[in-house]
């Protein structure tokens, strides 16, 4: 009871932390909050904190809190819900596919709320800027402009409040341990697209602003004078230039067309981020700059801890080649480490290269794999290659390779197994996007579950019979079928005809299929002590951020009063007649440089820190009492392996030949036994049409937020539509 109390208490802070700072956007344009908020920094920047920490404790720290207190809740309710105690109930379905195109992708009605909410507030924030501007229209003392010159540049002026805007919540959808997206439970890999969007809305305000006022500033015969000048209001136009230019870059190349062919151009050119953020601290002023702060510092945060976690090395324990050219990697973990099903991990193999990360789904269950963790690629590039060819070159060397060298970082993946909620389960694969639902019928197989869909529909979509052998890792589910649950298979080949054996049914081909099992030897060397720890508790990252978070204040505040300029020191006597009214006080023209030294110097420090804490506290886990892995946690693996697999119960047209599947027939199908109210999660991981198809049988059977259609009186059938990705 005490638990649920306190669950309750922190949903109610967080609520009211993310309404103050979103309020606090609302009325930052208008005349009311800019006149109040100028007498609160004149009266509070001679104290201790100065108008540096006043910004910082309303404008920075809701966010960051809020972000504490996540944590905080997601390590209580890991402990106080336990799926094999937990029932299902109806559940308001959030990813309700509402639009479905080609370029945009697949997009849920929430996700339109969301969109039309924060475009009203960037209309809502021009409007008040511009109107506010015009009505108060003054000459530029330092260029002569036309009335339509000076109504243009400032329009194009306040157009970067609404780069700023998009700036400001442009990191978090790619936070991944600190991400606070898994309160929603929603994927990072579904949070990118959120990543994306912003990121376009930034380049496109950023351009039309830069590019406006440069275009003024050039038919003025002033834009050498501008650029160059150092103002002393916190604009540093040379920055601003930069940052517009290394933004197009950044975002040219992430363009799918470059990013998927050129990968290491796209990660690459990503990193000038670095460049990006430091040049709009130089240009906008440290004031704007406490804004977009939040997103900075736990960005900042999470990609040190990310380091930390990747330096730690491992090694592969074994490896199953299979004919299609795929290949399953078997790693050690720490058997305390738990992960839900459909999470994934990124992957670096220094033999094969030293710098390139790749993310892999988990095919394995930490429910039923204590001390194991698996993950399927299928070889489709150069980088995939070289690890097929270096794991088959062991297997078939006379001199063994002792070990392959792997540094892993994650897991992660959502907060909870959220589709133990459905009564029935409708999966739709293509491809290598069998391998997040290998680790759903791995879940699903746990003797232990109380609560757990009764009735599941999988259909796995592959080009040729060699890829059915991804089937392979849930052998034994399909020899052994699971106890109270109704699993059906069907399985289409799309670009052949038959097989060069004649088979036709899932059950002969899967009875002569074989795969290459390869054993390293790292059980005897010793890298089964060094087993993948995964990130840091919640608490723990609870506890790095709290401590990061006031080493930077800390800092932030002691450095300002070391380097306060003069222009900070001399106004006590006129700051308490402009406090009583007496008399306005100007606004206060500082250097920008110094504050925005004093926030990069605090910022590096306190990461910092949080990085030699965080590798402490690894290098703790790592040397601790950590349970030994036995030989034996890898043997059963091999005898599934070295046997031809016996499979009677598959139906006999599971392997439909030479067509594509119908989606609406067999879901239709599917749905002929159920009676009564039953919820279907609809999940599809595979090539884009594919979920495109699948997002269109949704859309005609239901509407947005629950509300379902007409045709669907005679049954009350729930489809909650989910699409998974494979790849990054």
């Amino acid at each position: 009871m005490a638990k649920v109390l306190t669950l309750f208490v922190l949903r109610i802070l967080m609520i009211l932390l993310l309404t103050g700072w979103v309020s606090l956007w609302i009325i930052k344009p208008t005349t009311l909050w800019i006149q109040s908020w100028r007498q609160a920094e004149d009266t509070i920047k001679h104290t201790f904190i100065g108008y540096y920490g006043l910004n910082f404790a309303v404008f920075s720290f809701p966010p960051i809190a809020l972000s504490i207190i996540g944590l905080i809740y997601l390590s209580l309710l890991s402990h106080h819900h336990h799926p094999a105690r937990g029932g299902r109930k109806r559940a308001l379905s959030v990813s309700r596919p509402a639009v479905i195109n080609s370029v945009i992708g697949i997009v849920s009605c929430f996700e339109i709320l969301a969109l039309v909410l924060f475009m009203l507030f960037l209309a809502w924030t021009f409007y008040s800027r511009v109107s506010n501007d015009l009505k108060k229209l003054m000459p530029v003392k330092t260029m002569n402009l036309d009335l339509w010159q000076l109504k243009y540049f400032r329009v194009a002026t306040r157009f970067g409040l609404l780069a700023e805007a998009c700036l400001a919540l442009l990191l978090f959808p790619v936070l991944r341990g600190l991400s606070m997206f898994r309160l929603l439970n929603i994927q990072f890999a579904a949070t990118v697209k959120y990543h994306v969007w912003l990121g376009t809305g930034l380049i496109f305000f950023a351009f039309v602003h830069g590019g406006s006022t440069l275009f003024i500033w050039t038919i003025t015969h002033h834009i050498e004078e501008e650029i160059w000048q150092w103002q002393r209001t916190g604009r540093v136009y040379v920055a601003g230039v930069i940052s517009l230019v290394t933004g197009l870059v950044m975002w040219i190349t992430s363009l799918p067309q470059i990013r998927r062919k050129k990968f290491e151009v796209f990660y690459y050119t990503h990193h000038l981020y670095v460049i990006f953020l430091v040049s709009f601290l130089f240009h906008a002023g440290d004031r704007h700059f406490y804004w977009i702060l939040p997103g900075i510092f736990l960005f900042g945060l999470d990609k040190t801890l990310r380091i930390v976690q990747s330096r730690f090395e491992s090694c592969i324990l074994s490896a199953r080649l299979f004919s299609c050219k795929a290949i399953e990697l078997v790693l050690p973990k720490d058997p305390r480490l738990n992960y839900a099903p459909s999470s994934f991990i990124f992957v670096n193999i220094p033999s094969v290269s030293r710098f390139q990360w790749h993310p892999f789904s988990i095919t394995s269950s930490s429910s039923v794999d204590k001390h194991t963790m698996s993950v399927m690629m299928k070889c489709e590039g150069q980088w995939t290659n070289s690890v097929y060819n270096k794991v088959e070159e062991a297997g078939i060397s006379d001199n063994k390779i002792s070990n392959i060298t792997i540094r892993v970082e994650g897991p992660y993946g959502p907060a909870s197994v959220d589709f133990l909620r459905y009564d029935n389960l409708f999966l739709v694969a293509g491809g290598i996007g069998i391998t997040p639902f290998l680790s759903i019928l791995q879940e699903l197989a746990c003797e232990h579950r109380l609560k757990s869909p009764k009735r599941v529909q999988l259909v796995f979509v592959v080009r040729s019979f060699q890829d059915i052998n991804m089937l392979i890792p849930i052998s034994s589910i399909l020899i052994n079928p699971i106890n109270n649950l109704d699993l059906k298979i069907k399985v289409f080949v799309t670009q052949e005809k038959r097989h060069a054996n004649g088979t036709t049914t899932l059950q002969e081909f899967l009875a002569q299929s074989q795969v290459l099992s390869i054993h390293l030897g790292t059980t005897n060397k010793g890298y089964s002590r060094f087993p993948i720890l995964g990130p840091e508790s919640f608490r723990w990252m609870a506890i790095l951020v709290l401590t990061t978070m006031f080493m930077f204040v800390s800092l932030l505040i002691g450095l300002s009063h070391f380097f306060k300029p003069t222009e900070h020191r001399n106004h006590s006597p006129s700051m308490k007649l402009a406090a009583s009214g007496a008399i306005k006080t100007a606004k206060e023209k500082v250097p920008s440089w110094i504050p925005d030294v004093v926030i990069i110097v605090s910022y590096v420090i306190a990461i910092t820190t949080g990085g030699l804490a965080a590798t402490i506290l690894h290098w703790r886990r790592q040397h601790g009492e950590t349970p030994r892995m036995s030989k034996e946690a890898v043997k059963p693996q091999e005898k599934n392996l070295t046997k031809r697999i016996q499979i009677d119960h598959i139906e006999e047209d599971g392997i439909h030949i030479g067509e594509r599947p119908k989606f609406e027939e067999i879901l239709s199908a599917f749905e002929k036994n159920l009676r009564g109210w039953s919820s279907m999660g609809v999940l599809v991981c595979g090539p884009e049409t594919m979920k495109e198809a699948v997002a269109s049988m949704c859309y005609q059977r239901s509407q947005c937020f629950g509300v379902e259609s007409s045709g669907r009186s005679r049954m009350q059938m729930n489809l909650n539509f989910h699409s998974l990705n494979f790849n990054l």
